[in-house]
């Protein structure tokens, strides 16, 4: 393990393995490396690429500085390509396909990128994201989790597997930035992504429901350089053996 020190003094915690240009990839909302769906991926992924997995400021093993502005996400990923040595490519799963396009549209010199189901609502109602973005801020722990859970949409019996595993426990031990996932969807915007440049992959998953699939058309629709495609998959998922041949073909 290792670490960068971000613009406003805040410890990221990252790793890197591999071999080949650089790919950063950027957690979920609850996720850190400890708790990841990405491990698979960048497992499969190392053969092509130097893989920089960190920890997003207040989860795992980063630092958190408040107050949390999505700007210091961005700051926390130009600290890391400044190790990893620009032009980068990007990898961002759900919320962390926001924290992707902030930094490609920030101007730091990215690539490529992929992106796998981005919450993006162009039509969305900006009051409503800014009230559940609140009533994260006002709730802690298990409450946080599964307010934010459902909020997103996350199906009935998904949720409650997921009670009392560990990647639950994981998840409600940095409740306290979900709130910051839903702040960073508040930011990302239709101006936003046009200023985007980077060719870009967005994927969504054949199981996944027509909101989510729906949201990485417009996703898609609004960035002057995308592609889009569905892969077979499960809910806001897609198997890392289909989705690693794919992310490298594009990035090659």
């Amino acid at each position: 393990m290792s670490a960068v020190t971000s613009r406003d003094g805040t410890r990221i915690a990252y790793e890197s393995v591999g071999s080949g240009p650089p790919l950063i990839l950027v957690d979920a909302a609850g996720h850190f490396r400890a708790n990841s769906a990405l491990g698979e991926l960048a497992d499969l992924l190392t053969g092509d690429f130097t893989l920089y997995r960190y920890d997003r400021r207040g989860r795992g093993e980063s630092a958190d500085t408040p107050p949390y502005a999505p700007t210091r996400e961005v700051e926390d990923v130009a600290a890391l390509v400044a190790v990893a040595g620009a032009p980068v490519s990007l990898y961002g799963y759900s919320s962390g396909c926001l924290v992707a396009l902030h930094a490609a549209a920030a101007g730091l010199d990215v690539r490529r990128l992929v992106l796998l189901e981005p919450p993006i609502d162009p039509a969305g109602n900006s009051a409503a994201q800014r009230a559940f973005t609140a009533k994260l801020r006002e709730l802690t722990g298990e409450d946080a989790v599964t307010h934010f859970l459902t909020g997103i949409g996350v199906p009935d019996e998904l949720l409650a597997g997921m009670r009392g595993t560990p990647h639950w426990r994981d998840m409600v031990s940095v409740a306290h930035t979900l709130a910051y996932d839903s702040q960073l969807s508040e930011a990302t915007t239709a101006a936003l992504l046009s200023r985007v440049t980077a060719p870009a992959l967005v994927l969504d998953s054949s199981g996944s429901g027509g909101e989510l699939t729906g949201m990485a058309a417009s996703a898609a629709a609004l960035l002057p350089h995308a592609v889009h495609r569905s892969l077979a998959g499960e809910w806001h998922g897609v198997p890392a053996t289909a989705l690693a041949p794919v992310v490298a073909d594009f990035l090659r």
